[in-house]
């Protein structure tokens, strides 16, 4: 069940990679996209859910380390995409396309907030719950 739900997430990742290098459209490509990137987060959640029913301390890690480098790597990029604003459209291009494969929920959904969002909360989820007292 687990190596099922993270090949899906794997699958949906290069879907969303893929799509985010589609020009931004309007209608049935709009949609698809939005609805692919929002479909990507389902597989870590339920992943985190399972990690917690079974105390899969180790998946509960891999999907928060996987949130923190994405949110890490996009910030980094973002910036480096700001710091070659003046540089060539190459450039401009080679950045942006770099940022389109680290962050390919965020490029593909065209809702950059809602992806960062989606992303802070699984980081946030993956950290361990604390202890209640009896």
């Amino acid at each position: 069940m687990k190596k099922m739900w993270l090949l899906l997430w794997a699958e949906l990742f290069v879907l969303c990679g893929v799509l985010g290098f589609l020009p931004e459209g309007a209608g049935w490509l709009r949609l698809l996209k939005q609805a692919a990137a929002a479909l990507f987060f389902v597989p870590p959640v339920v992943l985190l859910v399972l990690a917690r029913r079974k105390g899969d301390d180790a998946l509960r890690r891999l999907i928060r380390n996987l949130a923190a480098l994405s949110l890490g790597l996009t910030a980094a990029i973002m910036a480096l995409a700001v710091g070659t604003a003046v540089g060539s459209e190459t450039l401009g291009n080679i950045v942006h396309g770099i940022l389109t494969v680290i962050s390919a929920p965020m490029i593909c959904s065209e809702h950059w907030a809602a992806s960062l969002f989606g992303w802070a909360c699984l980081l946030a989820a993956a950290f361990p719950q604390p202890k209640s007292e009896p």
